[in-house]
């Protein structure tokens, strides 16, 4: 059987994300695969695409509407 398990390596031990269907000193094969991390240039080119092909005006309206906090924490209220 294989699966993929999603773990934290602290204290010198992995440590499984999810609960496991494994019996208590059941033998397994780990094969190890690091996450890679985003380096920082490519994060910034990246970011920068996220507006590729909208217009100015575009942009300012998505701006505008990320700055606006009223109702990121409440329900809109109808006047």
């Amino acid at each position: 059987m294989e699966q993929v398990i999603e773990a934290i390596y602290e204290n010198g031990v992995f440590r499984p994300l999810k609960t496991l269907e494994f019996s208590e000193g059941q033998a397994v094969q780990l094969i190890i695969h690091t996450k890679a991390e985003i380096p920082p240039d490519k994060m910034l080119q990246l970011a920068a695409e996220v507006y590729a092909g909208l217009s100015d005006d575009e942009i300012d309206e998505i701006e505008q509407i990320a700055l606006d906090r009223r109702n990121f924490f409440e329900e809109e209220t109808e006047s």
